[in-house]
């Protein structure tokens, strides 16, 4: 169906149709390579992370040059998820599309996001304590670790209602990137549709959980005075302003379009006489 438009990617039907079965495939993978892989991507998220932080502590950039530099190399990390290979929670909220079509069961779907995201967690905290034993932070005078400080200080501040919804924005822009790399052929197709999104989310200033849980275990490390309950207090609603994005405002539209009975995908074009 890709030819009508002219050029071999995917079309968006044919992306809804493959996210369903690789959603499937993804739920079902043993527990064991299902957590290694969701390691991996805290890890790749996290070096994205590193990244923004390096753009961050340049005092020389301006603030529009500065966060649109930085969101463009913190596409790193889900180029890395993406291309490499790895489970990361706030794509998954896409199993949802398998999960609206009955292929997958809620109990499959919540396993899967369970398991992804703390797993993520301990691959971005990971992370975090390596970046903090290379004394990556003293670089640039030790502009580095302020920033770093600086940056999870900033979330931690962030009032819950806030926190929600810059989460629920973030993962529509993460999820489109991932609907749209599925639209790619090759590896360059998936890079240049990976970046302009999560360049967009991170220049805006939106929240992502597995993001944040690099910068804060990183900030506690420098000795930034956070609590669990500063953490927890960001954590958990961006957590659920994540899975509102991917879940609903991506997945669930793009079902509805393309895969629930009498959708698109399901109309079949008439027969020439």
């Amino acid at each position: 169906m890709s030819e009508i438009f002219g050029f071999d990617a995917y079309a968006p039907r044919e992306i809804a149709s493959r996210l369903s079965e690789i959603g499937i495939a993804k739920a079902r993978l043993p527990p064991l390579t299902l957590a290694l892989l969701g390691t991996l991507a805290g890890a790749f998220i996290g070096m994205g992370c590193l990244m923004f932080t390096l753009v961050a502590s340049d005092a020389n950039l301006g603030f529009a040059s500065s966060r649109l530099l930085g969101g463009l190399v913190f596409s790193l990390g889900l180029v890395l998820v993406t291309v490499a290979g790895a489970e990361l929670f706030t794509g998954n909220n896409l199993l949802v599309m398998a999960w609206a079509s009955g292929r997958l069961s809620t109990r499959e779907v919540l396993a899967n996001w369970v398991i992804v995201c703390f797993a993520n967690l301990v691959g971005a905290a990971g992370l975090a304590l390596l970046v903090w034993l290379s004394g990556h932070g003293e670089l640039n005078q030790g502009a580095v670790g302020r920033a770093a400080v600086r940056i999870a200080m900033a979330k931690a501040d962030l009032p819950p209602v806030q926190a929600f919804f810059r989460g629920v924005l973030c993962n529509v822009l993460v999820c489109m990137a991932v609907w749209m790399a599925l639209a790619g052929r090759s590896v360059t197709d998936k890079v240049l549709a990976i970046v302009f999104p999560i360049t967009a989310f991170v220049a805006a200033g939106f929240e992502h959980s597995i993001a944040n849980m690099y910068f804060f275990p990183l900030a506690i490390a420098l000795g930034a005075p956070l609590s669990a309950a500063d953490v927890l207090g960001n954590l958990l609603p961006v957590i659920v302003g994540n899975l509102v994005g991917g879940s609903v405002l991506v997945a669930l539209v793009y079902w509805v379009i393309y895969l629930r009975p009498g959708g698109v995908a399901m109309v079949q074009p008439a027969r020439e006489a």
